[in-house]
């Protein structure tokens, strides 16, 4: 069985380099989780770079990461099109990793289709003997001569074309892979990209020390698709910086007030808003006194569905009594969490994280989720929610229905969940087990 870290005192000082994957302007939870991690470990005396790859990352908290990008995705891109730019002079190609040039770029690429990214995948999977072997060989310079870590953690397995250069450049050095939705993206691609991905991602599985996941779920499924041993695999729980989620003002409500049934995650299909908006057009008709509201990041290619669930709440005489709230900042999705009664992301998907569960725990705010992915683990952790059938809109509605109709079960609930979130999956312990990890 994978491992299970515990919390113990952690070693003396190190180094260590986090490359994070920016999401092409997009407010990505795994970008979030990199930067509160890093942001964790430097204060506990590490010193921790965490570096963007791809794009810059977008966060709803200060940001630590370096300025610089490396591995730039228009760079990599037009080498993957155009393999002949690598004999322009790097000066000049250097200026396509400009960040504000690749913010400008991939502004739209939220809608970006995946399956066209086949070839490209396959070539950054084979670093040194991939189109963008130079970049990859700028990069592991960068951090066997100048950085010379302790460790290096990558976001996911997607970005380790790199891997065998840096377990020749840094025999002593731990080399770490999160995975956090790296089934997803292969998913999307052709079928032959996909088994070719795959078969490049298990080969690079050699030079890992360690490969962290969030959940026992995405534990066995990860290490059936990339056949990593059991030893390789260390559990870390989901965690989160509980700070800007304090319960201490959370607004009193009115027994006789609206209830209001909240939704927080990306504008997208696959997160399920139009599961949750089926199960409310259901309840408000017989129910005056429910509103939704949803917030999240809207990327240009969701516009259209954003628009098809307001033309089917207008069409069912609700519009005005559905709320969008947009992309809110950090104060803002807790001040978000803090004023809904319940929270639901019935996602088409088996999500690997999850971070909106327990930021709303942590906020006081109980919630209802599907029954896979990582979500039965977070919810049986904590004691802060309910579960039902992923593909059931009928238990979905009955069980907001019962807790809306019962509110001592809900704030039992927010409390068990506020206390499962501090004692389980603390941003500060889980920073710490992964310095523990390092220094074994």
């Amino acid at each position: 069985m994978p491992q299970i870290l515990p919390n113990s005192d952690g070693p003396e000082l190190m180094k260590v380099v986090y490359l994070t994957a920016g999401a092409a302007g997009m407010f990505c939870g795994s970008c979030m989780h990199d930067n509160a991690i890093a942001r964790a470990m430097a204060a506990i005396g590490v010193d921790c770079v965490l570096q963007p790859v791809y794009t810059p990352i977008r966060t709803d908290e200060e940001s630590i990461a370096d300025s610089r990008v490396f591995l730039g995705g228009i760079h990599v891109y037009l080498l993957q099109q155009m393999p002949w730019l690598r004999f322009l002079p790097r000066p000049l190609r250097g200026l396509l990793d400009f960040p504000p040039l690749i913010r400008w770029a991939t502004r739209r690429a939220g809608g970006v289709d995946p399956a066209k990214l086949g070839a490209l995948s396959i070539s950054m999977l084979r670093g040194a003997g991939g189109n963008q072997a130079q970049e990859f060989k700028r990069l592991t310079d960068w951090i066997a001569d100048e950085l010379k870590p302790e460790a290096v953690i990558l976001t996911n397995l997607l970005i380790g074309g790199g891997l065998p250069s840096l377990r020749e450049r840094l025999p002593d050095a731990k080399l770490m892979v999160m995975l956090q939705g790296d089934d997803i993206f292969l998913d999307h691609l052709p079928q032959s990209a996909r088994s070719a991905a795959i078969e490049l991602c298990t080969d690079l599985v050699r030079h890992v020390d360690h490969f962290c996941v969030h959940s026992q779920f995405y534990a066995q499924k990860m290490g059936a698709l990339f056949e990593i041993p059991d030893e390789k695999i260390v559990v870390t729980p989901l965690s989160i910086d509980l700070s800007p989620f304090s319960t201490n003002d959370r607004p009193p409500r009115p027994s006789d007030s609206e209830f209001r049934l909240g939704y927080l995650a990306r504008i997208a299909p696959e997160k399920g808003l139009h599961r949750l908006v089926e199960a409310f057009e259901r309840i408000a008709a017989v129910d005056p006194g429910v509103t939704l509201h949803a917030a999240g990041w809207l990327g240009n290619g969701n516009e259209p569905y954003l628009r098809s669930i307001e033309k089917r709440l207008r069409d069912a005489g609700l519009a005005d009594r559905f709320t969008y709230h947009g992309s809110p900042d950090l104060a803002g999705k807790a001040r978000f969490l803090r004023d809904i009664d319940l929270l639901s992301v019935p996602t088409e998907y088996e999500d690997p994280k999850g971070l909106f569960v327990l930021e709303s725990l942590a906020a006081g705010t109980p919630v209802v989720m599907p029954d896979h992915g990582a979500f039965g683990e977070l919810v049986r952790s904590t004691g802060g929610g309910v579960l039902v059938p992923p593909d059931s809109i009928d238990a979905l509605s009955a069980a907001i229905e019962e807790l809306k109709a019962d509110p001592n079960r809900r704030r039992e609930l927010a409390e068990a969940g506020r206390r499962g979130v501090e004692q389980k999956h603390s941003i500060a312990a889980a920073a710490q087990g992964l310095v523990d990890l390092i220094g074994r």
